[in-house]
């Protein structure tokens, strides 16, 4: 697993060929720095998963996909696809090119295993809701978590009667998680005082 950091969007390579998130529009030259300094091509990147459709983690799967990159898509995010268009649309020097979802594989969550299984990628796909209705967290079986942008678990307590974000990290610690990875901070290590 590489952590790429070219703009202010963690993107996740995992070996197998996932892509996990990209950064908003206009920062494929920093993209292709990250990936070149770590030994990845983008012959090497098989599909991209976006963790949900807000424009700082999808800004770069268009360009991606016109590089031969195939769109993983779960199928709860199907309506949400487009949510950044607009917002790109008022930045018309990005030549933001909105993705063409009907090129996509997709997929349920609970078919996730078998397909990153057969990919070489040993875990599953969740959905996460509590962000966005189409949030998704990667959940790999050596315990690291790749949450997109899940509020932290030690805010819990500052949201009052958030159901949502309490179930989804309850289905996360699930999993035993031992390392969770945020798309805007620095991973966690994630112990029995972080599941307390």
């Amino acid at each position: 697993m590489t952590i790429l950091r070219y703009g202010n969007t963690n993107t996740v390579f995992l070996d197998g060929g996932l892509l996990i998130d990209t950064d908003y529009a206009g920062t494929m030259q920093g993209f292709y720095r990250a990936i070149k300094e770590n030994n990845i091509r983008v012959s090497d990147i098989r599909y991209v998963l976006a963790t949900h459709y807000h424009p700082d983690h999808i800004g770069l799967v268009s360009e991606l996909m016109e590089q031969g990159v195939k769109l993983l898509l779960i199928d709860t995010q199907r309506d949400h696809v487009h949510f950044s268009d607009g917002i790109f649309a008022r930045e018309k020097r990005l030549n933001y090119r909105p993705v063409d979802e009907t090129k996509a594989v997709v997929i349920s969550c609970g078919e996730s295993r078998t397909f990153l299984k057969d990919m070489g990628i040993s875990g599953e796909i969740i959905s996460t809701p509590s962000h966005s209705p189409d949030s998704v967290s990667v959940i790999l079986d050596d315990g690291c978590c790749i949450v997109g942008d899940l509020e932290p678990l030690q805010y819990l307590e500052a949201y009052e009667e958030n159901a949502a974000l309490r179930n989804d990290w309850e289905r996360i610690r699930s999993f035993a998680p031992t390392r969770i990875i945020y798309a805007h901070a620095n991973s966690q290590v994630f112990d029995k005082e972080n599941a307390e």
